[in-house]
Protein backbone atom coordinates (compact mmCIF):
# COMPACT_ATOMS: atom_id res chain seq x y z
CA UNK A 1 0.00 0.00 0.00
CA UNK A 2 1.38 3.35 -0.97
CA UNK A 3 0.19 6.53 1.05
CA UNK A 4 -1.65 9.49 -0.58
CA UNK A 5 0.86 12.70 -0.91
CA UNK A 6 -0.14 15.94 0.92
CA UNK A 7 0.86 17.43 -2.64
CA UNK A 8 -0.85 14.91 -4.79
CA UNK A 9 -1.89 17.53 -7.96
CA UNK A 10 -5.43 15.74 -7.99
CA UNK A 11 -6.25 18.28 -4.37
CA UNK A 12 -5.91 21.90 -4.48
CA UNK A 13 -4.34 23.88 -2.23
CA UNK A 14 -6.99 25.08 -0.12
CA UNK A 15 -8.19 23.12 3.11
CA UNK A 16 -11.40 21.18 2.48
CA UNK A 17 -13.42 23.30 5.17
CA UNK A 18 -12.65 26.32 2.97
CA UNK A 19 -13.53 24.33 -0.76
CA UNK A 20 -16.98 23.45 0.79
CA UNK A 21 -18.01 26.67 2.58
CA UNK A 22 -21.43 27.10 1.42
CA UNK A 23 -22.39 30.10 -1.09
CA UNK A 24 -26.21 30.30 -0.04
CA UNK A 25 -29.26 29.17 2.48
CA UNK A 26 -29.45 26.12 0.59
CA UNK A 27 -26.18 24.61 1.23
CA UNK A 28 -25.45 25.93 5.08
CA UNK A 29 -25.73 23.33 7.58
CA UNK A 30 -27.65 23.71 10.77
CA UNK A 31 -29.00 26.17 12.83
CA UNK A 32 -32.39 25.55 12.50
CA UNK A 33 -33.55 27.49 14.92
CA UNK A 34 -32.62 30.64 13.02
CA UNK A 35 -32.70 29.95 9.77
CA UNK A 36 -35.75 27.04 9.52
CA UNK A 37 -38.81 28.34 7.35
CA UNK A 38 -40.67 31.29 9.17
CA UNK A 39 -37.60 32.24 11.17
CA UNK A 40 -36.95 35.49 11.80
CA UNK A 41 -33.43 35.65 10.50
CA UNK A 42 -34.49 33.44 7.57
CA UNK A 43 -37.01 36.35 6.88
CA UNK A 44 -34.90 39.01 7.85
CA UNK A 45 -32.22 37.47 5.05
CA UNK A 46 -34.97 37.12 2.54
CA UNK A 47 -36.51 40.23 2.39
CA UNK A 48 -33.23 41.76 2.57
CA UNK A 49 -34.05 43.64 5.96
CA UNK A 50 -31.09 42.68 7.80
CA UNK A 51 -30.45 45.27 11.17
CA UNK A 52 -26.86 45.17 13.00
CA UNK A 53 -26.59 42.17 14.53
CA UNK A 54 -23.89 39.89 16.62
CA UNK A 55 -23.58 36.09 16.11
CA UNK A 56 -22.59 34.55 19.22
CA UNK A 57 -21.38 30.61 19.22
CA UNK A 58 -18.58 28.79 19.77
CA UNK A 59 -16.22 27.83 16.83
CA UNK A 60 -16.84 26.10 13.47
CA UNK A 61 -20.39 26.62 13.85
CA UNK A 62 -20.74 29.06 10.50
CA UNK A 63 -20.95 32.10 12.30
CA UNK A 64 -18.36 33.93 9.34
CA UNK A 65 -20.01 31.53 6.41
CA UNK A 66 -23.72 32.85 7.42
CA UNK A 67 -21.90 36.26 7.18
CA UNK A 68 -20.97 35.87 3.77
CA UNK A 69 -24.39 34.26 2.43
CA UNK A 70 -25.71 37.33 4.11
CA UNK A 71 -23.51 39.50 1.94
CA UNK A 72 -24.55 37.94 -1.35
CA UNK A 73 -27.97 38.49 -0.80
CA UNK A 74 -28.04 41.65 0.46
CA UNK A 75 -28.12 44.82 -1.82
CA UNK A 76 -25.51 46.99 0.22
CA UNK A 77 -21.98 47.16 -0.27
CA UNK A 78 -19.98 44.71 2.02
CA UNK A 79 -17.09 45.15 3.84
CA UNK A 80 -15.39 42.48 5.88
CA UNK A 81 -12.14 43.00 8.34
CA UNK A 82 -10.77 40.87 10.91
CA UNK A 83 -10.54 42.23 15.08
CA UNK A 84 -7.13 40.83 14.92
CA UNK A 85 -5.54 42.94 12.27
CA UNK A 86 -7.61 45.77 12.28
CA UNK A 87 -6.59 48.89 14.50
CA UNK A 88 -8.82 52.40 15.43
CA UNK A 89 -7.37 54.09 12.39
CA UNK A 90 -8.57 50.99 9.98
CA UNK A 91 -11.88 51.67 11.50
CA UNK A 92 -12.65 55.23 10.93
CA UNK A 93 -11.72 54.91 7.51
CA UNK A 94 -14.00 52.49 6.65
CA UNK A 95 -16.51 54.45 8.63
CA UNK A 96 -15.70 57.52 6.96
CA UNK A 97 -16.29 55.59 3.70
CA UNK A 98 -19.35 54.01 4.48
CA UNK A 99 -20.69 57.75 5.56
CA UNK A 100 -20.04 58.64 1.81
CA UNK A 101 -21.75 56.37 0.69
CA UNK A 102 -24.73 56.25 2.77
CA UNK A 103 -25.23 60.25 2.03
CA UNK A 104 -25.92 58.89 -2.00
CA UNK A 105 -28.20 56.20 -0.78
CA UNK A 106 -26.07 53.15 -1.06
CA UNK A 107 -25.78 50.87 2.61
CA UNK A 108 -22.81 49.29 3.92
CA UNK A 109 -22.97 46.14 5.70
CA UNK A 110 -19.63 45.44 7.43
CA UNK A 111 -19.06 42.53 8.89
CA UNK A 112 -15.96 41.96 11.82
CA UNK A 113 -15.18 38.46 12.92
CA UNK A 114 -13.97 38.25 16.72
CA UNK A 115 -15.69 41.44 17.83
CA UNK A 116 -14.69 40.70 21.20
CA UNK A 117 -11.10 41.39 20.19
CA UNK A 118 -11.71 45.44 19.64
CA UNK A 119 -11.03 47.51 22.46
CA UNK A 120 -13.47 49.78 23.83
CA UNK A 121 -12.56 52.73 21.68
CA UNK A 122 -12.65 50.63 18.68
CA UNK A 123 -16.34 49.68 19.60
CA UNK A 124 -17.19 53.21 20.23
CA UNK A 125 -16.13 54.14 16.98
CA UNK A 126 -18.65 52.07 15.45
CA UNK A 127 -20.97 53.54 17.47
CA UNK A 128 -22.64 56.90 16.15
CA UNK A 129 -22.72 54.63 12.28
CA UNK A 130 -24.99 52.80 13.86
CA UNK A 131 -26.90 54.91 15.14
CA UNK A 132 -27.14 56.74 12.03
CA UNK A 133 -27.61 54.15 9.44
CA UNK A 134 -24.44 54.40 7.84
CA UNK A 135 -23.32 50.61 8.49
CA UNK A 136 -25.29 47.78 9.24
CA UNK A 137 -23.16 46.20 11.76
CA UNK A 138 -22.39 42.22 11.64
CA UNK A 139 -20.53 41.20 14.55
CA UNK A 140 -19.36 37.70 15.07
CA UNK A 141 -17.91 36.22 18.46
CA UNK A 142 -17.27 33.43 20.73
CA UNK A 143 -17.85 35.05 23.70
CA UNK A 144 -20.45 36.32 25.36
CA UNK A 145 -21.40 39.63 24.30
CA UNK A 146 -22.73 40.75 27.63
CA UNK A 147 -19.26 41.01 29.01
CA UNK A 148 -17.68 41.80 26.03
CA UNK A 149 -19.34 44.12 23.60
CA UNK A 150 -20.14 47.76 24.96
CA UNK A 151 -23.49 47.99 26.03
CA UNK A 152 -24.23 50.87 23.83
CA UNK A 153 -23.34 49.43 20.93
CA UNK A 154 -24.71 46.26 22.17
CA UNK A 155 -28.28 47.70 22.65
CA UNK A 156 -28.22 48.98 18.75
CA UNK A 157 -27.26 44.96 17.83
CA UNK A 158 -29.78 41.84 17.46
CA UNK A 159 -28.08 39.20 19.25
CA UNK A 160 -28.65 35.79 17.71
CA UNK A 161 -27.17 32.63 19.27
CA UNK A 162 -25.63 29.94 17.07
CA UNK A 163 -25.59 26.71 18.66
CA UNK A 164 -23.01 23.91 18.34
CA UNK A 165 -23.84 21.59 15.09
CA UNK A 166 -25.68 18.20 15.86
CA UNK A 167 -23.77 15.27 15.17
CA UNK A 168 -26.50 14.37 11.95
CA UNK A 169 -25.69 18.06 10.81
CA UNK A 170 -22.08 16.73 10.94
CA UNK A 171 -22.72 13.99 9.19
CA UNK A 172 -24.33 15.42 6.92
CA UNK A 173 -21.70 17.55 5.89
CA UNK A 174 -19.03 14.55 6.28
CA UNK A 175 -21.01 12.59 3.91
CA UNK A 176 -21.22 15.82 1.26
CA UNK A 177 -17.70 16.40 1.56
CA UNK A 178 -16.96 12.69 0.13
CA UNK A 179 -19.26 13.12 -2.83
CA UNK A 180 -18.90 16.87 -3.57
CA UNK A 181 -17.07 17.79 -6.67
CA UNK A 182 -15.84 20.79 -4.43
CA UNK A 183 -14.75 18.45 -1.79
CA UNK A 184 -13.48 14.96 -2.04
CA UNK A 185 -15.73 13.60 -5.01
CA UNK A 186 -13.13 13.43 -7.31
CA UNK A 187 -11.41 10.67 -5.61
CA UNK A 188 -12.61 6.81 -4.68
CA UNK A 189 -12.87 6.99 -0.47
CA UNK A 190 -13.37 3.90 1.17
CA UNK A 191 -15.09 5.24 4.59
CA UNK A 192 -17.37 3.52 6.61
CA UNK A 193 -20.61 5.12 8.28
CA UNK A 194 -19.21 3.77 11.90
CA UNK A 195 -15.62 6.03 10.71
CA UNK A 196 -18.27 9.18 10.12
CA UNK A 197 -19.82 8.88 12.93
CA UNK A 198 -17.05 8.89 15.08
CA UNK A 199 -15.63 11.65 13.51
CA UNK A 200 -18.27 13.43 14.14
CA UNK A 201 -18.53 13.15 17.61
CA UNK A 202 -15.01 13.58 17.82
CA UNK A 203 -15.41 17.24 16.57
CA UNK A 204 -18.11 17.96 18.92
CA UNK A 205 -20.35 20.20 17.02
CA UNK A 206 -17.45 22.13 15.13
CA UNK A 207 -17.49 21.73 11.73
CA UNK A 208 -14.18 23.30 10.52
CA UNK A 209 -12.58 20.67 12.72
CA UNK A 210 -14.78 17.72 11.33
CA UNK A 211 -13.86 18.29 7.91
CA UNK A 212 -10.01 19.09 8.69
CA UNK A 213 -10.50 15.51 10.45
CA UNK A 214 -11.94 13.65 7.40
CA UNK A 215 -9.49 15.76 4.84
CA UNK A 216 -6.54 14.73 7.25
CA UNK A 217 -7.67 10.77 7.68
CA UNK A 218 -8.20 10.74 3.45
CA UNK A 219 -4.56 12.06 2.93
CA UNK A 220 -2.79 9.53 5.42
CA UNK A 221 -5.33 6.87 4.18
CA UNK A 222 -4.08 3.47 2.72
CA UNK A 223 -3.89 3.78 -1.08
CA UNK A 224 -4.53 0.77 -3.26
CA UNK A 225 -3.16 -0.21 -6.38
CA UNK A 226 -6.41 1.51 -8.50
CA UNK A 227 -6.35 4.65 -6.30
CA UNK A 228 -8.62 3.48 -3.95
CA UNK A 229 -8.07 5.32 -0.25
CA UNK A 230 -8.46 3.20 2.25
CA UNK A 231 -9.50 5.14 5.64
CA UNK A 232 -8.59 2.45 8.32
CA UNK A 233 -9.95 2.45 12.20
CA UNK A 234 -5.64 2.71 12.76
CA UNK A 235 -5.13 6.00 10.50
CA UNK A 236 -8.71 7.41 11.82
CA UNK A 237 -7.71 6.76 15.43
CA UNK A 238 -4.20 8.83 14.93
CA UNK A 239 -5.60 11.73 13.77
CA UNK A 240 -8.28 11.83 16.72
CA UNK A 241 -5.61 10.60 19.27
CA UNK A 242 -6.20 14.33 21.24
CA UNK A 243 -9.90 15.01 22.46
CA UNK A 244 -10.77 17.94 20.82
CA UNK A 245 -13.92 19.49 23.25
CA UNK A 246 -14.89 22.67 22.96
CA UNK A 247 -13.28 24.82 25.52
CA UNK A 248 -11.14 27.88 25.73
CA UNK A 249 -9.76 28.51 29.35
CA UNK A 250 -10.26 32.42 29.09
CA UNK A 251 -13.46 31.95 27.01
CA UNK A 252 -17.30 31.60 27.48
CA UNK A 253 -17.04 27.77 27.92
CA UNK A 254 -14.81 28.16 30.66
CA UNK A 255 -16.84 29.89 32.98
CA UNK A 256 -20.01 27.59 31.83
CA UNK A 257 -18.01 24.63 32.72
CA UNK A 258 -16.86 25.88 36.48
CA UNK A 259 -20.32 26.89 36.85
CA UNK A 260 -21.31 23.38 36.14
CA UNK A 261 -18.94 22.12 38.61
CA UNK A 262 -20.07 24.40 40.96
CA UNK A 263 -23.49 23.66 40.97
CA UNK A 264 -23.66 19.84 40.80
CA UNK A 265 -21.80 19.20 43.88
CA UNK A 266 -24.39 21.97 45.47
CA UNK A 267 -26.95 19.99 43.95
CA UNK A 268 -24.87 17.00 45.71
CA UNK A 269 -24.85 15.54 42.34
CA UNK A 270 -21.50 13.59 42.76
CA UNK A 271 -21.81 11.97 39.24
CA UNK A 272 -22.69 15.17 37.41
CA UNK A 273 -19.74 16.62 39.24
CA UNK A 274 -16.98 14.32 38.59
CA UNK A 275 -18.01 14.32 34.91
CA UNK A 276 -17.87 18.46 34.75
CA UNK A 277 -14.26 18.02 36.87
CA UNK A 278 -12.95 15.04 33.84
CA UNK A 279 -14.82 17.93 30.70
CA UNK A 280 -11.97 20.75 32.20
CA UNK A 281 -9.27 18.61 32.86
CA UNK A 282 -9.24 17.21 28.92
CA UNK A 283 -9.90 20.63 27.84
CA UNK A 284 -6.10 21.50 29.48
CA UNK A 285 -7.75 23.36 32.62
CA UNK A 286 -4.95 24.38 34.96
CA UNK A 287 -5.96 21.98 38.03
CA UNK A 288 -4.76 24.52 40.45
CA UNK A 289 -7.66 26.65 39.10
CA UNK A 290 -9.78 24.14 39.90
CA UNK A 291 -8.49 23.26 43.24
CA UNK A 292 -8.99 26.81 43.91
CA UNK A 293 -12.55 27.27 42.96
CA UNK A 294 -13.52 23.89 45.32
CA UNK A 295 -11.33 26.12 48.61
CA UNK A 296 -13.76 28.84 47.56
CA UNK A 297 -17.25 26.20 47.46
CA UNK A 298 -16.02 24.89 50.78
CA UNK A 299 -16.63 27.70 52.55
CA UNK A 300 -19.14 29.37 50.60
CA UNK A 301 -21.89 26.40 50.08
CA UNK A 302 -20.72 24.55 53.08
CA UNK A 303 -19.01 26.07 55.63
CA UNK A 304 -20.14 25.79 59.21
CA UNK A 305 -21.97 22.74 57.86
CA UNK A 306 -18.94 20.85 58.09
CA UNK A 307 -15.72 23.08 58.47
CA UNK A 308 -13.61 19.54 57.51
CA UNK A 309 -14.54 20.45 53.83
CA UNK A 310 -12.53 23.28 54.01
CA UNK A 311 -9.08 21.09 55.00
CA UNK A 312 -10.19 18.64 52.47
CA UNK A 313 -9.89 21.22 49.47
CA UNK A 314 -7.13 22.92 50.86
CA UNK A 315 -5.19 19.54 51.02
CA UNK A 316 -6.61 18.59 47.25
CA UNK A 317 -4.83 22.06 46.20
CA UNK A 318 -1.71 21.01 47.84
CA UNK A 319 -1.81 17.48 46.24
CA UNK A 320 -2.41 19.45 43.09
CA UNK A 321 0.79 21.23 43.50
CA UNK A 322 2.93 18.69 44.74
CA UNK A 323 2.12 16.02 41.59
CA UNK A 324 0.54 17.98 39.20
CA UNK A 325 -1.35 16.45 36.14
CA UNK A 326 -2.09 13.53 35.53
CA UNK A 327 -1.53 12.13 38.56
CA UNK A 328 -3.49 14.81 40.69
CA UNK A 329 -6.90 13.75 39.10
CA UNK A 330 -8.26 11.56 41.22
CA UNK A 331 -6.99 14.50 44.26
CA UNK A 332 -9.07 16.81 42.90
CA UNK A 333 -11.86 14.01 42.12
CA UNK A 334 -11.84 12.85 46.38
CA UNK A 335 -12.68 16.46 47.12
CA UNK A 336 -15.44 17.13 44.14
CA UNK A 337 -16.86 13.76 45.74
CA UNK A 338 -16.69 14.57 49.32
CA UNK A 339 -17.50 18.41 48.65
CA UNK A 340 -20.96 17.13 46.47
CA UNK A 341 -21.71 14.32 49.42
CA UNK A 342 -21.70 16.18 52.65
CA UNK A 343 -23.81 18.52 54.11
CA UNK A 344 -24.69 22.32 52.79
CA UNK A 345 -25.40 25.40 53.93
CA UNK A 346 -24.35 29.05 52.59
CA UNK A 347 -24.83 30.85 56.19
CA UNK A 348 -21.33 32.10 56.03
CA UNK A 349 -21.54 32.99 52.00
CA UNK A 350 -24.89 34.93 53.45
CA UNK A 351 -23.52 36.98 56.42
CA UNK A 352 -20.19 37.86 54.27
CA UNK A 353 -22.82 39.31 51.65
CA UNK A 354 -24.72 41.05 54.03
CA UNK A 355 -21.70 42.80 55.88
CA UNK A 356 -20.26 43.68 52.65
CA UNK A 357 -23.58 45.79 51.66
CA UNK A 358 -23.60 47.45 55.26
CA UNK A 359 -20.03 48.55 54.90
CA UNK A 360 -20.60 49.70 51.54
CA UNK A 361 -24.07 51.71 51.84
CA UNK A 362 -24.17 52.57 55.52
CA UNK A 363 -21.99 55.66 57.20
CA UNK A 364 -18.65 54.21 58.76
CA UNK A 365 -19.45 54.34 62.55
CA UNK A 366 -16.69 54.77 64.61
CA UNK A 367 -15.50 51.89 66.66
CA UNK A 368 -16.89 52.14 70.41
CA UNK A 369 -14.41 53.57 72.81
CA UNK A 370 -14.75 50.47 75.03
CA UNK A 371 -13.67 47.67 72.41
CA UNK A 372 -10.76 50.01 70.75
CA UNK A 373 -7.26 49.41 71.98
CA UNK A 374 -5.51 52.02 74.34
CA UNK A 375 -1.42 51.45 73.97
CA UNK A 376 -0.53 55.14 74.95
CA UNK A 377 -1.53 57.23 78.12
CA UNK A 378 -2.88 59.78 75.57
CA UNK A 379 -5.59 57.30 74.19
CA UNK A 380 -6.15 56.30 77.66
CA UNK A 381 -6.76 59.82 78.23
CA UNK A 382 -9.63 60.03 75.11
CA UNK A 383 -11.43 56.92 77.45
CA UNK A 384 -10.12 54.31 74.53
CA UNK A 385 -10.83 50.59 76.28
CA UNK A 386 -12.60 52.50 78.90
CA UNK A 387 -15.60 49.89 79.99
CA UNK A 388 -14.15 46.59 78.48
CA UNK A 389 -15.07 43.25 79.54
CA UNK A 390 -12.69 40.82 79.74
CA UNK A 391 -14.25 37.76 78.78
CA UNK A 392 -12.37 35.52 80.26
CA UNK A 393 -12.37 36.88 83.53
CA UNK A 394 -16.57 36.03 83.85
CA UNK A 395 -17.53 31.83 84.73
CA UNK A 396 -19.34 31.90 81.29
CA UNK A 397 -16.85 33.09 79.44
CA UNK A 398 -19.57 35.71 78.10
CA UNK A 399 -20.37 39.28 78.43
CA UNK A 400 -23.12 41.33 77.67
CA UNK A 401 -20.98 44.03 76.35
CA UNK A 402 -22.08 45.17 72.48
CA UNK A 403 -19.35 45.33 69.79
CA UNK A 404 -21.26 46.80 67.00
CA UNK A 405 -21.42 50.65 66.40
CA UNK A 406 -24.62 52.22 68.11
CA UNK A 407 -26.57 52.02 64.47
CA UNK A 408 -25.92 48.56 64.21
CA UNK A 409 -27.17 47.47 67.52
CA UNK A 410 -29.45 44.26 67.27
CA UNK A 411 -27.98 43.43 63.61
CA UNK A 412 -27.45 39.68 62.83
CA UNK A 413 -25.16 38.92 60.25
CA UNK A 414 -24.46 35.07 60.98
CA UNK A 415 -28.01 32.85 60.42
CA UNK A 416 -26.79 29.41 61.08
CA UNK A 417 -28.43 27.01 59.47
CA UNK A 418 -29.83 23.12 60.61
CA UNK A 419 -28.09 20.69 58.38
CA UNK A 420 -24.51 18.91 59.51
CA UNK A 421 -22.48 20.47 62.35
CA UNK A 422 -23.68 23.82 61.99
CA UNK A 423 -27.34 22.49 64.31
CA UNK A 424 -24.53 22.38 66.93
CA UNK A 425 -23.27 26.27 66.21
CA UNK A 426 -26.80 27.22 66.09
CA UNK A 427 -27.83 25.68 69.11
CA UNK A 428 -25.20 27.22 70.60
CA UNK A 429 -25.56 30.67 69.60
CA UNK A 430 -29.08 30.23 70.79
CA UNK A 431 -27.89 30.02 74.11
CA UNK A 432 -25.14 32.35 73.60
CA UNK A 433 -27.76 35.29 72.11
CA UNK A 434 -30.66 34.11 75.06
CA UNK A 435 -28.12 34.80 78.05
CA UNK A 436 -27.46 37.94 76.38
CA UNK A 437 -30.78 38.88 76.74
CA UNK A 438 -32.20 37.33 79.92
CA UNK A 439 -31.02 40.28 81.75
CA UNK A 440 -30.84 44.13 81.38
CA UNK A 441 -27.35 44.78 79.91
CA UNK A 442 -25.40 46.42 82.66
CA UNK A 443 -23.08 49.05 82.74
CA UNK A 444 -20.23 48.92 79.94
CA UNK A 445 -18.53 46.62 82.84
CA UNK A 446 -14.73 47.22 84.23
CA UNK A 447 -11.83 47.32 82.79
CA UNK A 448 -9.48 44.73 81.97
Amino acid sequence: MEQLSLFDDRKTHAPLASRLRPESLEEYVGQKHLLGPGKILRQLIDRDQISSMIFWGPPGVGKTTLARIIARKTKAQFIEFSAVTSGIKEVRAVMEKAEESRKVGQRTLLFTDEIHRFNKAQQDAFLPFVEKGSIILVGATTENPSFEINSALLSRCKVFVLKALEESDLTEMLNHALTSPKGLGDMQIEIGQEEIGAIARFANGDARTALNTLEMAVLNGEVAPDGTVHVTDAVLAECMNRRSLLYDKNGDEHYNLISALHKSMRNSDPDAAVYWLCRMLDGGEDPLYIARRLVRFASEDIGMADSNALQVAVAAYQACHFLGMPECDVHLTHAVVYLSMTAKSNSLYMACESAKHDVKTLPADPVPLHIRNAPTKLMKDLDYGRGYQYAHNTEEKLTRMTCLPDSLQGKRYYIPGTHGNEKKAKEKLDKILAWKAAEPKSPKGTEE
